[in-house]
This record gives structure tokens, C-alpha cells and sequence, in this order.
């Protein structure tokens, strides 16, 4: 109803629908974050039980564990972008550069596939000990939610080729913006929890 619209509001908040909308998604971010604070407690407890198994300074590639960290962090970059050309109504603009987000997301999430697989190689799998265990659930966790992003970032961009620019379409792609920076938070605790502390562990 055009009672329920305020255009003084960013296209994404102009209706009261989208406003609820927005607010719910942000409720569910509080239940991701008590999720990804139980995985990380989980590993704070289990992280140091190694059964004789490799430890995390035996394991991890820092120079491949970089990449992925720049990768995922220039995508949050180009995602800020795409929010900012949205709101510049600037449609080819904000398609550019979720494309570019997302092609940086399936860079990170391939590198994250391959990381596993050479830990997987040395006989580091989830059953070698709790720390491989709690490892594997968090980063795989995380993992899981940024191919989530990269499918639903997807369809938003089918939806925004069809049918432009809408409140509609401004919200939802508001709302992949809000969570695609949420999943880079994330990996930065993940970066700086897992594997610095595994280095200098």
C-alpha cells in the first residue's frame, strides 16, 4: 500500500515489508552467531587434543591460507560497492559487481576445497582426532554458508536481469549484502583463532 511507503528511505526501506523483512534477517544473523560461537567453543575446548595425529603448525599453508583471507575480504570490498551502485540506482553497475563478488567467493571457496583435500592427503582427516573433528566442522560450516551466498547471490542477479531494479529486488539484495558480510567476519575470527593461533600454538 502506498501509505506504507516512505521514499525519503533507501529503495531497499521504503516499504514497511521490506523493513520487517530486513529486521528479521537480522535475527537470524544473531541465531548464525551463537551457531559459529558453539563451533568456536567447541574447538577451544577440543583445538588441543591431538591423539597423536599432525598438529595445526603441521598442517596449515599460510601463503594458501592469504589468499583465501584476500580473496574473501576484497569480495566484502566489491560487495560494498554493489550496495553503494544499488543505491546510485545504477543497475549495471550493482550486477558487475556482485558478479565480481561472487567469482572472488568461488575463488576462495575452491582454494578452501583444495585445502582440504591435501589435508585429506596427509592422513588429517575428521576421525585422526577431536582438533581435526572440531577443525573440519567449523571451517566446512563456513564453508557451506559461503556456497550458500555464492547459489543465492546467483538467483538474485537472475532476478534483478528480469526484472530490474524494485523495492523488491533492492531488498533482497540488501539483505545477501548484509550476510556476505557477516560470512567475512566470520573467517576473519576463523583466520585469527585457527590459524595464527595454530602457527604460534
Amino acid at each position: 500500500m502506498s501509505a506504507s511507503l516512505n521514499t525519503s528511505l533507501p529503495l531497499e526501506y521504503q516499504s514497511e515489508q521490506s523493513r520487517m523483512n530486513i529486521l528479521g534477517f537480522w535475527i537470524f544473523l544473531g541465531a548464525e552467531i551463537v551457531l559459529f560461537a558453539t563451533l568456536f567453543a567447541v574447538y577451544g575446548v577440543l583445538g588441543g587434543n591431538y591423539a597423536g595425529g599432525p598438529e595445526p603448525k603441521d598442517l596449515i599453508m599460510i601463503k594458501e591460507v592469504m589468499i583465501q583471507t584476500i580473496l574473501l575480504l576484497t569480495s566484502s570490498f566489491t560487495c560494498g560497492v554493489a550496495i553503494f551502485e544499488m543505491r546510485r540506482n545504477n543497475v549495471k553497475g550493482l550486477i558487475t559487481w556482485l558478479i565480481i563478488t561472487l567469482l572472488l567467493g568461488v575463488g576462495f571457496l575452491y582454494m578452501e576445497i583444495m585445502e582440504f583435500n591435501h589435508y585429506v592427503h596427509l592422513g588429517a582427516t575428521m576421525q585422526t582426532s577431536a582438533f581435526l573433528s572440531s577443525f573440519f566442522v567449523l571451517l566446512g560450516t563456513h564453508g557451506a554458508h559461503v556456497a550458500l551466498g555464492i547459489g543465492w547471490a546467483t538467483m538474485i542477479i537472475i532476478q534483478l536481469l528480469k526484472r530490474g531494479l524494485t523495492p523488491v529486488t533492492a531488498r533482497k539484495t540488501f539483505i545477501i549484502g548484509l550476510y556476505w558480510h557477516f560470512l567475512d567476519v566470520v573467517w576473519i575470527f576463523i583466520f585469527t583463532f585457527v590459524y595464527l593461533k595454530g602457527l604460534v600454538g
